[in-house]
């Protein structure tokens, strides 16, 4: 009969506990998560490869996308050194490809000779990306990104831009973005580890 009884206690107690876990608030990412996911509109852009992009070319990974161009003296080259150094940990957590995406926003001065140059120092997980401003900037604006067209006369500009990155999920589909923190007397950028720990929760809740 005693035995019977811490049976039913050890039972009692069990299911309580899963009861008391399951109404404990579960982590959230701090990055904004479209809820659901949102489609992107049908684009085709030139990868620094020379070859054509289209919706079809951002399936079957995890791709994080952002705005810069090869001139940008600060933010650009920033991004890219902290992406290289937190891609290890973010293609550790998926069991999909991960892989970045530089938008430029200078076609102008851009070309796919001086993408590739660029992209590729930075590993072979990086794809430079560019279009003309007619096609560009609906892409871009779609993922609720932003930059600014310089005068067609001007040959020494600088372009504002968006600083987040986006993140595409595997579908191909607006996912998520992470935005940048502005800090006094620091350039605009965005958190990397603050990212990996949004990134493991978002790969959870997809899967």
């Amino acid at each position: 009969m005693q035995k019977l009884l811490i049976s039913v206690v050890a039972i009692i107690a069990l299911v309580a506990g899963v009861v008391i876990f399951n109404s404990l608030p579960k982590p959230q990412p701090q990055a904004l998560v479209y809820d659901p996911p949102r489609e992107l509109n049908p684009f085709i852009l030139e990868g620094h490869t020379g070859a054509q992009l289209t919706n079809a070319d951002l399936t079957g990974q995890w791709t994080f996308l952002f705005t810069g161009y090869t001139s940008c003296p600060d933010i650009c080259p920033t991004t890219m050194a902290d992406l290289r150094k937190a891609l290890p940990q973010l293609a550790s957590l998926a069991e999909r490809p991960v892989r970045v995406w530089m938008i430029s926003v200078d076609p102008k001065r851009d070309t796919i000779k001086k993408l590739a140059d660029y992209n590729t120092y930075f590993g072979s997980e990086f794809m430079g990306v560019r279009a003309d401003h007619q096609q560009l900037y609906p892409f871009v604006n779609g993922l609720g990104l932003m930059y600014s067209i310089p005068a067609a006369d001007e040959t020494d500009y600088l372009v504002n831009h968006s600083s987040a990155i986006v993140l595409v999920n595997p579908d191909g589909e607006r996912h998520a973005i992470f935005k940048a923190s502005h800090q006094p007397g620091e350039l605009p950028t965005v958190d990397m580890d603050q990212m990996i720990r949004d990134f493991q929760l978002i790969i959870q809740q997809y899967d």
